[in-house]
């Protein structure tokens, strides 16, 4: 069975995916080697490591790079394309099928855009369709921004979406920023694809989720942000052991970091 076979069995009913994200090869690396079925990138952490602004196309070459060296790894590896690094669909196609072609099982392409405003549906379409053209098995990850960017933060709104993305041959549909379980439990009603969510700590559990029809769960920045949260803890804890811990950089803040210097 090939990786793009093995990770497209594991969007299983009842038994979700849990798709934590790497953002080098270090991080990949030691999650494989932990047991994990499949890794996913982050591309706040991949954009932010190299001190570039994440959702912009700024680490077009940076995810390439690393899509490569992770396809390596004995897991199915999945690779946010952010929103395909590039309008024109026979340039996001390409991309994709160099990824496909070093090994890739999988991508995430989004229709959020750096203005904070969503992709034509139709334009994003085509993007899909020529992704899938280009590299048939790997599995698309059709991701929309509506509730992300508070766009459109309804489940209407995020099913039409999701039914134009399945209807361009997407595999599977990624709501991130959808978190109430009425919301979820309607879009599972009604898709007849996996649904994929973005864990939320201290409201969502993988056990819960898989209860509501959620095929796959995917822990975005979360890891990237909590291994930025854990060094400067633990530095300071070192300088000083009396102070107090430093919080968790939210996704704002982690994104501001590539702006840190400029």
């Amino acid at each position: 069975m090939s990786m793009s076979e093995t990770f497209r069995a594991l969007h299983r009913a009842g038994r979700p995916l849990l798709l934590p994200c790497a953002w080098d090869h270090a991080s990949a690396a030691a999650l494989a080697a932990q047991g994990f079925a499949a890794v996913g990138t982050t591309s706040l952490g991949v954009a932010a490591a190299a001190g570039l602004a994440d959702a912009t196309g700024a680490a077009r070459e940076r995810t390439l790079e690393l899509g490569r060296r992770l396809a390596r790894l004995p897991v199915p590896v999945s690779v946010d394309i952010e929103g395909g690094f590039a309008d024109d669909p026979a340039e996001v196609a390409a991309f994709a099928a160099e990824l496909a072609a070093a090994g890739v099982a999988g991508v995430n392409i989004e229709d959020g855009r750096p203005d904070g405003t969503l992709a034509d549906p139709a334009r994003q379409a085509e993007r899909i369709t020529a992704v899938k053209e280009a590299a048939p098995a790997l599995f698309v990850n059709a991701r929309t921004d509506t509730h992300w960017l508070a766009a459109e933060p309804t489940a209407a709104a995020a099913l039409r979406r999701a039914r134009r993305y399945l209807a361009a041959g997407a595999d599977g549909v990624f709501v991130p920023g959808l978190a109430d379980e009425d919301g979820i439990r309607a879009l599972v009603g009604e898709l007849d694809a996996p649904l994929n969510v973005l864990f939320t700590p201290g409201r969502h559990t993988c056990e819960r989720l898989a209860g509501l029809g959620v095929r796959r769960i995917s822990l975005g920045s979360l890891l990237f942000r909590a291994a930025l949260g854990r060094a400067v803890e633990l530095a300071v804890r070192i300088a000083d052991p009396a102070a107090g811990a430093p919080e968790v950089p939210d996704y704002g803040r982690a994104r501001a970091l590539a702006a840190f210097w400029d």
